[in-house]
Parts: C-alpha cells; sequence; structure tokens
C-alpha cells in the first residue's frame, strides 16, 4: 500500500498532559455539486463525518426543456458550504489534507484563451451562465444526427448516445454560436471543471471523458488517442482535432494526462485557497461524476447479505464483492452502477466503461430520467395537493412521510392485507421525461391504466403509490437487462433521499427480489463518497502511488441497515403480475407510436 503522508504530518504527542487532550486530527473534504445545491462534506481518518453544509445554487430555465448553470455561482457557493462547515463544526483548516469532487455530468465552457466563463445562453450568448446541465435537453437534432453514425464507439454508450451527454451539447453550440466564439471555447465535464478552479491544471479524468464525452481509453478496440477522430469529423466537430484534441483536455501522455477516481490532480493553489478559506498546497483528487461517487459512498459498507453475498464475520470485504452490487443513487433522478472485472455490453445501458473509478475495471450505467422529480411532478399535478400539503405541514412533516402514513391508514381502514393491493387495479407508466434505460428511447412518456374521477387525497396515495411502485419495476426491468447480458446483480445498495421511503424502499427490494442495503449517512452519502477522493488525492507518496480506492472504502465505509423482500406470498404474485402489465405498457407504447406514424405517412 502506498505510503500515506498525511499520516506523517500527525502532531506528536505532548509531554504536557493537558495538550495530550487535543489530540491533532486530519481530515478531508469531499463537495457534492448537484442539481440544486452544493454540499461540503468533512471526514476524519476514520470515515466518520464530523462536518457538513450546503448551500442552494442558481438553476435559470431561459425555454422549456433548457437548463442552464453557472460555474461562477457554483464555486461561491461551494466557497460558502465549505467555511460554514469549517466553522460551525470547529475545525482546524490547517488539518485539512485532501478535497475530492463529485458532480452532475454538465457541461461547462471557458474560453481557452482567457480562462474565463463562456455563456452558453443563445441566441446572443452573452450571460454569465456557462453551464448546460445534464437534464437540458435542447440538442435534440444533434443527438440523432449523433446516433444516425451507428459508429463504433456507441457499444460503449449502450448503442446510443443520450441527449443528456455532452457531445450532442457542444455540438449544439457550435451550430448556434458564432464561428469565432466556437472557436475560443474549451470544454470539460462540471467535475473537471471544479477540478481545474481549484489547481490550476488542465487534467480530466476519465470518468467525465469516458461516461459523458465519447471518450475510448487507449488500447480499448483498437483506440489510440482516447478521442475518436473519424467520429468528431463525421458529426461536424472536427475541429476539436486541433492540436491533439486541446480544446477537450488533449491526448493522454501527449498534451494531456487523464486520471482515474481520486488520483492526484494538483494542489490547492493560492486564488482557490483563499476564495475557500484554507490553505494553499492542500491534495486534490481526480473528481468524478455524481452518482459515481454515490457508488464510492455505498458499495463498501459491511453488511450480512446472506450466505451468498459477504458476511462480515466470515468473508473478507475484498473488491470481487463489488461485482454483485449495483449502486442505486436516487435523487432528482436515479443513476444504477455496478461495476465488472471484464467488459459487459447491455444494449441501452451506458458503457461498459474502463477506467473511471478503478484502473482496469468496467464499470456499467443504468438510469431512469426521473425518479424524485417524477414524484414532485405527480404530486403537485394532483387536484389534491394543496389539501395534503396543508394536512402535511399541520403534522410538521413532509408530504412523502404523509401519504406513506396515510397509505397505511387506509390499509387498516380498509382491512387491506398490505399497501400493494390498494393498488392492484391502478397502472401506472412514468417515463415522462423520456427513458434512459434499458429502452434508451428519449420520446418515451407515461400512461395509465385504471384512471377514475377520483380527486380526494386517497386518489392521490393511490396515484403517490403507483408511482413508487413504477419506480421499482423499472430498477427490475433494468437489473433483469444487465443481468441477462452478463452482469451477476444479487444485491442494490441505495444511496440519496430516496431511501428514507419506507414503502419505496421495500417495493424495490420485493419487485428485484433481492436485499437493499441503505448506508449509514443517508443525507451524505455522495459526498461522503467525494471525501474519500480527497484521502486517496492524499495519501500520493513521491512515486506517484496511491492507496487502492477499494481499500479506502472499505475502511471508512460504515455498517449500513437491510431491507429484504416481503415475505407476503400474495403480495409477491401480485407484484410479479404488475410486471407483466409494467412492460406492456413499455412495449405497447412504441408499438402504438410506430402504428400512427406509419398511418399518417402512408395516407
Amino acid at each position: 500500500m502506498a505510503s500515506l503522508p498525511y499520516r506523517r504530518s500527525s502532531r506528536q504527542a505532548s509531554s504536557d498532559p493537558r495538550e495530550e487532550l487535543q489530540v491533532h486530527q486530519d481530515h478531508f473534504i469531499g463537495i457534492d455539486v448537484g442539481t440544486g445545491s452544493a454540499r461540503a462534506c468533512i471526514i476524519d481518518v476514520k470515515g466518520d463525518i464530523v462536518g457538513l453544509a450546503s448551500e442552494n445554487i442558481g438553476l435559470w430555465q431561459p425555454e422549456q426543456g433548457y437548463y442552464e448553470q453557472s460555474t461562477s455561482d457554483i464555486w461561491r457557493c461551494i466557497c460558502a458550504a465549505v467555511k460554514r462547515a469549517i466553522s460551525q463544526h470547529n475545525i482546524s483548516p490547517e488539518t485539512v489534507r485532501g478535497i475530492g469532487f463529485d458532480a452532475t455530468c454538465s457541461l461547462a465552457v471557458f474560453a481557452n484563451d482567457t480562462d474565463e466563463p463562456v455563456s452558453v445562453t443563445g441566441p446572443n450568448f452573452d450571460s454569465d451562465r456557462n453551464v448546460i446541465l445534464w437534464l437540458d435537453h435542447r440538442p435534440v437534432e444533434e443527438a440523432a444526427k449523433i446516433n444516425a453514425t451507428n459508429h463504433n464507439l456507441l457499444r460503449y454508450v449502450g448503442g446510443k448516445m443520450s441527449i443528456e451527454m455532452e457531445i450532442p451539447k457542444v455540438l449544439w453550440l457550435k451550430n448556434h454560436m458564432s464561428k469565432e466564439l466556437f472557436d475560443r471555447c474549451k470544454f470539460y465535464d462540471l467535475a473537471d471543471a471544479l477540478t481545474h478552479i481549484a489547481t490550476g491544471n488542465e487534467k480530466r479524468s476519465f470518468c467525465s471523458v469516458v461516461c459523458k464525452q465519447g471518450y475510448v481509453p487507449v488500447g480499448v478496440d483498437g483506440s489510440v488517442k482516447g478521442w475518436q477522430e473519424d467520429f468528431l469529423e463525421e458529426i461536424g466537430l472536427g475541429d476539436l482535432k486541433e492540436d491533439n484534441f486541446k480544446r477537450m483536455g488533449g491526448v493522454d501522455m501527449v498534451n494531456g494526462d487523464y486520471l482515474s477516481a481520486g488520483e492526484l490532480v494538483g494542489i490547492l493553489c493560492d486564488k482557490a485557497a483563499a476564495e475557500l478559506g484554507l490553505p494553499a498546497g492542500i491534495a486534490i483528487g481526480s473528481g468524478v461524476i455524481d452518482a459515481y461517487a454515490g457508488w464510492i459512498g455505498t458499495v463498501g459498507c459491511k453488511v450480512d447479505l446472506g450466505p451468498d453475498q459477504l458476511s462480515t464475520e466470515v468473508a473478507k470485504n475484498d473488491k470481487s464483492q463489488a461485482f454483485s452490487r449495483l449502486a442505486a443513487v436516487a435523487g432528482t433522478s436515479t443513476c444504477h452502477l455496478a461495476m465488472s472485472p471484464n467488459p459487459v455490453f447491455v444494449p441501452g445501458v451506458w458503457g461498459p466503461y474502463r477506467d473511471t473509478i478503478v484502473p482496469g475495471y468496467w464499470m456499467a450505467e443504468g438510469g431512469q430520467s426521473a425518479t424524485g422529480e417524477l414524484l414532485k411532478h405527480v404530486i403537485e399535478t394532483h387536484p389534491a395537493f394543496n389539501q395534503a400539503i396543508s394536512i402535511a405541514e399541520s403534522y410538521h412533516i413532509n408530504i412523502y412521510d404523509y401519504l406513506n402514513e396515510h397509505l397505511k391508514e387506509m390499509v387498516h381502514d380498509r382491512e387491506a392485507p398490505c399497501v400493494a393491493y390498494l393498488g392492484r387495479h391502478f397502472f401506472f407508466y412514468g417515463d415522462l421525461w423520456g427513458n434512459r434505460s434499458p429502452i434508451a428511447d428519449p420520446n418515451m412518456t407515461g400512461s395509465i391504466f385504471g384512471l377514475t374521477s377520483d380527486n380526494t387525497v386517497d386518489g392521490l396515495a393511490i396515484y403517490y403509490y403507483a408511482t413508487l411502485e413504477f419506480i421499482a419495476l423499472q430498477t427490475k426491468q433494468i437489473i433483469e437487462t444487465m443481468n441477462k447480458a452478463g452482469h451477476n446483480i444479487t444485491s442494490v445498495f441505495m444511496s440519496g433521499s430516496q431511501c428514507q421511503n419506507d414503502i419505496l424502499v421495500g417495493l424495490i427490494a420485493s419487485a428485484c427480489d433481492m436485499p437493499v442495503l441503505i448506508p449509514r449517512y443517508i443525507h451524505a452519502t455522495v459526498c461522503h463518497g467525494a471525501a474519500m477522493l480527497g484521502v486517496k488525492a492524499a495519501s500520493t507518496d513521491s512515486q506517484g502511488k496511491t492507496e487502492d480506492l477499494w481499500e479506502i472504502m472499505d475502511r471508512m465505509s460504515k455498517p449500513g441497515r437491510k431491507v429484504v423482500p416481503s415475505d407476503n406470498v400474495k403480495e409477491k404474485a401480485l407484484l410479479n403480475a404488475k410486471y407483466e402489465v409494467f412492460l406492456e405498457q413499455c412495449f405497447k407504447q412504441q408499438k402504438y407510436r410506430q402504428m400512427v406514424d406509419e398511418a399518417w405517412s402512408s395516407s
């Protein structure tokens, strides 16, 4: 294992017994930039969270389907969160040894001559908003053009490049900017933009470029430079080839440097240090997309999952344990991540991606475009929403907890055998924002069988339950698709706000027929994972070697709570039947659209 400089920096014990009580403690900061907020998490050498703060970040929607942010605003919020976490928890800035970043997979644009942000807001491109958010759906035509190429690199993104990825957005900018302005642009994934601001370095993370920017690591499938020249030429981005792809980060070990998760990007520069309220020189780890920080923060958890899984008493928690664990990182959307020792190609699932987290290993990424956002939409658009939120506020609980309790009351009042029985004849399919996995169809929409005129809180509760059920059944569909292709997923390690929802977690366990692990730090799993990147960066020795990330995860992850599938035979049979209907709703929708389109075009 690589030596750990931060351990050597610990203060020697004093001979004064009064000073011995003030033991020096090293700390590491994880910074998580989500869709709505920036969070700073401080951990100690045991992996315990000792400081946590957040700051809301700005989000602009200039048109329907357009979502923009500003790196200046994001960095300001990061600085505020870090300072608050440091001060509120009485932590000395001098004890911070490493920092790790994660962020949404959003496109950040800067000028290659001045390093200043470049506006992404057309038609004048004169705002300070230089980030196109992941959920921005403006490049519809560009994504279609890219996928029409059927280029070999599309194999590594599930067969189609998603509209949520960054190359379609870069192409949109080229199609809408002046040539002069576009030629001045350089492009980053948001996590790489943050490490650039922190260090001044132009290094890129494999996680960013491989997962979202069409980069195929050197040696994979004949890839020579990582960036695929013929692909960029074919889609109209051939000018990015200039100077060995300098505007995208360059060519690895030629004019660029690409790193796996947590490898040392550089040290905190003077300017960024002053803004963060920290000393310069702190080790900065290569950043990751936020969902991947969720993987880091969950799958190393120690829990007895059964005879075929890890038992902390009889089995070592080695890296191979990760191959059977799906990390479900649930927030506005949900990402489903699985690691494998060899590449596994899954239709409709992004990847396989090599080197993104652990060098030489592969990651697959499924996902649901909207889960938290879907629940919010369903609740807030129902006629009984105002009544329900008023009741929830009178009890001083959130709307989700209230609806869960209301469902349980309905079970009691109606003498129903279980919550699932209440919604047995209500069938909701909820791809209101398109389908990320495993259909990979941005044109997918929603459908309902069993809709009635019920506009009461009871009706809202049933609709809400059906939405939870949809999320669980689609999770099953994604896992089944991945396992049929060659994965061996037998458990779900869940993080994000949704794992506080006991009905949803139970539905996922029962629908997928496998245990679900809930981590200790429900509210901070992702930034806890990001902090581990700071630990890895700080472990860099004089030869540039670092401690293995899995060893850090094993050492710093905390025991979790296990949720097992329901033992109610009838409930299982009901969910199996609902799954068959779910599949019908999924694939019949595509068939119906095709029938109508063919009828229109032939008439």
